[in-house]
């Protein structure tokens, strides 16, 4: 029976290298100079440091250029609120990977509601679509990129 998988995942590897890369460019610019302005990564949570609400606005833009550049969706940000003080700016940004479980059950949701011959099947962090034809399981596709999702969604381990 064809199957597919839907999750929601990015490349660490290029995360952390885009954040790198986001830390030597607010290293070398100007307008950064003497601020002791930096990105920090720990397991999918990225700390921006700064000492204004501005240049940490400036760092964000910074962050989804460089992410966007290396392939990564920024829909997987979640950004939090900024914490300020007198001296100092932080923020964090959350990397989402993996479907949690109320979306997967809205997802479900919606396959079902569309009427369409296939079954969904929640495992863990990811969907899993069955159906009996190719042509419902592209529709099933279709459908989910046609949904309202705040996280991106990939497709993937087709087997026919």
């Amino acid at each position: 029976m064809p199957s597919f998988d839907v999750v929601s995942e990015f490349d660490a590897h290029e995360a952390a290298n885009a954040i790198d890369q986001a830390s030597r460019e607010v290293n070398t610019r100007f307008d950064f100079k003497g601020t002791n302005s930096r990105f920090a990564l720990e397991d999918n949570v990225i700390s921006m440091t700064s000492q204004s609400d501005f240049q940490l606005k400036q760092m964000l833009d910074i962050l989804r250029q460089k992410l966007a550049k290396r392939g990564i969706d920024i829909g997987c940000m979640k950004e939090e609120e900024p914490e300020i003080t007198s001296s100092e700016a932080r923020q964090k940004v959350i990397l989402r990977k993996g479907i949690d479980s109320d979306l997967a059950r809205e997802l479900v949701k919606l396959i079902k509601g569309s009427k369409l011959k296939v079954q969904a099947a929640i495992q863990g962090d990811k969907l899993r679509i069955t159906g009996k034809k190719k042509d419902d399981l592209q529709a099933a596709i279709a459908l989910l990129k046609g949904a309202d999702v705040d996280l991106p969604l990939q497709y993937e381990n087709f087997r026919d």
